[in-house]
């Protein structure tokens, strides 16, 4: 593979991103604290929600906030250049194999998605204070937010290869917002022992395995699901939306 042309493709992002700095800003990082203030703030201070709910609400919001941020950051720009701009044929007579130029596109989402969870930490800190944070294995932590960055990037991956223009909006009422409220973000996994069905079928949404892990590694006192489980759906996940998104890439590349 031709690195230098791989390092320029992501300076290149790199260069557009900070052009828009301010719009990636607010895309990535007003959402995640709306929630945080009206769960974790208004709720528990009005008296709604006890007062440890912000321990438990805080790993959800970094599972929400890298997931959208890695989708939104690969698979907008995908649909914009393959649909739209076709922006992408330029870089497709770029001295590198097609993969790899998807490979690129993943690299620098999962970027995007890590610093977009990182950021969250403080940010809650400063609305939730005092949270309640028991971090006892840094390289737990580290691991889960590497999977849960490619999670999102290579969902974005597969679905900006996969979606038309005209079914973005679809793909946000059908596919991500499903995905919140059945991701456990805002409740332990466990919580949903009541309904056996519907617990054992939101195992099947990579974002549980997100909110579980960040809720393991950040928040241990809480009940989660096992560590094990948990790295073994990420790269499950991980995995299949890879091999998924690269046959649409080059399918797309193609035609």
């Amino acid at each position: 593979m031709n690195w230098k042309t791989f390092l320029a493709l992501l300076a290149r992002d790199a260069h557009v991103a900070r052009r828009n700095v301010v719009q990636l800003i607010l895309q990535t990082f007003l959402q995640p604290m709306l929630f945080v203030f009206i769960f974790g703030r208004v709720m528990v201070r009005s008296g709604y929600m006890a007062d440890s709910y912000k321990s438990l609400l805080l790993p959800g919001i970094m599972g929400i906030s890298m997931i959208f941020t890695g989708v939104w950051a690969v698979a907008m720009p995908l649909i914009g250049e393959f649909q739209f701009t076709h922006e992408i044929e330029d870089r497709l007579l770029a001295p590198i194999q097609n993969s790899w130029l998807a490979i690129e596109k993943v690299l620098f989402g999962a970027t995007q998605a890590v610093v977009a969870g990182l950021a969250v930490i403080p940010a809650a800190w400063l609305l939730l204070r005092p949270v309640e944070l028991n971090l006892r294995s840094p390289l737990m932590f580290i691991a889960v937010t590497v999977l849960v960055a490619f999670l999102s990037a290579c969902g974005g991956l597969a679905l900006g290869c996969s979606v038309s223009q005209t079914h973005i909006g679809l793909m946000f009422s059908m596919v991500l917002t499903p995905m919140i409220f059945f991701g456990c973000a805002y409740y332990p996994w466990s919580a949903l022992a009541s309904f056996p069905i519907l617990q054992k079928a939101v195992l099947v949404n990579p974002l549980v395995y997100a909110s579980e892990g960040f809720r393991g590694a950040l928040v241990p006192q809480f009940p989660h699901l096992p560590l094990i489980a948990v790295f073994l759906g990420l790269l499950v996940f991980d995995s299949l939306f890879l091999v998924l998104g690269l046959r649409q890439f080059r399918r797309k590349a193609v035609t």
